[in-house]
């Protein structure tokens, strides 16, 4: 019994080595930055006493530049699998105090074998990123590294949710594979990603910035897109992660998880009969149709910063998780452009690769006239939000409010793109453009020829008014379902829901499309 318990008291001491990580001086540094732990960063993330760590004692193998002689305990990443809120997850968190978090062989197969676990298990995937790099010393064994990381990124893509957040250094090839999920999240003041640096940005181009401006998490959240979500700490990102995942399935052969949220399904909402006013170009906050719409009031914002003329967000009807997309009219009047385009087809894929159903709620004059649209692109990723739209498999419900024009009309999930039920409030205006310009083109030579243009105008603007724009043409012709009572909105959309909740629907045999990227 002597040599049984000599080598479980090693196993302890093993143990206590590798949960020191880097030192106490290097675990200070870190803390004295405001950051937590990698372990630290686990444990908050997982319920307590669920996480299990695997592959502790995994070493480098490099013999170069001394690195025979240098320790790095768990390989600078700490790999594992545990509960939150009682579901399944994997994860990996970087260590910065073990040599910088750096990337090498082992460390990335470290990565790997979870990616596979996860992806053989049906489980989300979570990513903490914190590291200087590729492990220079290892050479090219660090870039395959990278690339057997990336390779699994798309092999997981649209099986299970992949999640990165990023709460340090994130430079270089390390950035790709957080591109490569599905939500990256960043911590502002102490996380950043870029391609190259500020000092080689000087070197080459002599632009001087800083490595906030240049990719810190506001950088990445208003201005790139790159990133979806932006945290106050490190804690902040993690309980927002957490709030992700509860509306998410585990694996794309579920349904989201359904909650009972108390809010009543028959709940009317009277403040949506006087939400859109009298004006047509006066603006209103979609956000407060949302939360008279969804359970409690209450939906969860990807994208809060970055193209505000739509939004996208993730909710609750009935208790049942859909995603929501919306345009805002208190910004550019709710135009499509290509910012808000991107933003829209990523977020629709993602819904529909996940089982998650969609509501669209329209209000859109059109897409946002001008030469830089126009040469940035806008048909081809405009014809993006067409494409995902008509992809999409999943239950499709949409409610349009006011203006639907054009074809912005056919791009925010017209029925003829595939929406199951269309809704219209009385309110709304559908038709190919608004009754100025429409006027202007048809009556061109009667108002010119007029006796008075300016009043003939108004006459045929005021005829097109009263011919086209309302909902009624479009129900007259089934393209709109119902023609609704704005406050009764939230219990015809769950009734709608409930009886198309189970649909199935089957599309042609291929490899896959080519969308228009």
């Amino acid at each position: 019994m002597g040599i049984v318990k000599d080598k479980i008291e090693d196993l302890h001491h093993r143990r206590e080595k590798v949960l020191q990580m880097g030192g106490e001086k290097a675990t200070a540094n870190q803390k004295g930055k405001g950051k937590l732990t990698a372990r630290e960063r686990l444990n908050l993330l997982f319920d307590p006493g669920t996480f299990r760590e695997i592959d502790m004692f995994v070493t480098h193998r490099c013999v170069n530049f001394d690195m025979a002689k240098t320790d790095i305990p768990a390989d600078g990443v700490i790999t594992g699998h545990g509960l939150v809120d009682g579901r399944p997850l994997f994860a990996y968190a970087q260590d910065f105090t073990s040599r910088a978090g750096t990337l090498g062989e082992m460390h990335a197969k470290k990565i790997c074998k979870v990616m596979d676990l996860a992806l053989k298990a049906g489980t989300p995937l979570v990513g903490m990123n914190d590291s200087g790099g590729a492990r220079i010393q290892e050479g090219i064994a660090s870039l395959s590294g990278y690339a057997q990381i990336f390779y699994r990124n798309s092999l997981s893509s649209g099986v299970i949710p992949q999640i990165s957040a990023i709460m340090g250094p994130a430079a270089g090839g390390a950035v790709y594979s957080p591109a490569m999920t599905d939500w990256v999240f960043m911590v502002k003041n102490s996380s950043y990603m870029f391609i190259t640096g500020p000092e080689v940005i000087k070197s080459v181009t002599g632009e001087e910035i800083t490595f906030e401006e240049l990719g810190g998490a506001m950088t990445h959240n208003e201005k790139s897109g790159v990133a979806q979500f932006a945290g106050e700490t490190d804690e902040d990102v993690i309980n927002q992660i957490k709030r992700l995942l509860s509306y998410l399935p585990s694996n794309n052969m579920e349904d989201p998880p359904k909650q009972d949220t108390g809010d009543d399904s028959n709940r009317t909402g009277l403040k949506l009969d006087t939400i859109v006013p009298d004006n047509p170009n006066q603006p209103y906050d979609m956000k407060e149709v949302i939360r008279s719409i969804v359970d409690n009031g209450e939906f969860f914002e990807p994208h809060k910063f970055y193209a505000k003329n739509i939004i996208v967000c993730f909710a609750r009807l009935n208790g049942r998780s859909i995603g929501i997309i919306a345009n805002q009219p208190q910004v550019l009047a709710g135009c499509l452009d290509i910012d808000a385009a991107d933003k829209a087809t990523r977020f629709i894929r993602f819904c529909d690769a996940f089982n998650i159903p969609m509501l669209t709620i329209a209000d859109v004059p059109g897409y946002l006239p001008g030469s830089q649209q126009e040469w940035g692109g806008i048909i081809r990723h405009g014809a993006k939000l067409l494409w995902c739209y008509s992809e999409a498999t999943v239950p499709k419900l949409l409610v349009v409010t006011r203006k639907d024009y054009g074809g912005a009309y056919i791009a925010m999930c017209s029925e003829g793109l595939g929406a199951d039920m269309s809704f219209a409030w009385p309110t709304a205006e559908i038709a190919v453009m608004g009754a100025a310009g429409a006027a202007n083109i048809i009556h061109r030579r009667e108002i010119k020829e007029a006796d008075d243009p300016v009043k003939k105008r108004e006459q045929k603007i005021e005829e097109y008014n009263n011919l086209f724009l309302n909902p009624y043409c479009a129900a007259n012709r089934g393209d709109v379902d119902a023609v609704i009572v704005p406050s009764e909105t939230r219990p015809r959309l769950i009734e709608a829901l409930e009886i198309i909740c189970n649909k199935r629907e089957l599309r042609p045999l291929k490899k896959h499309g080519n969308i228009p990227v």
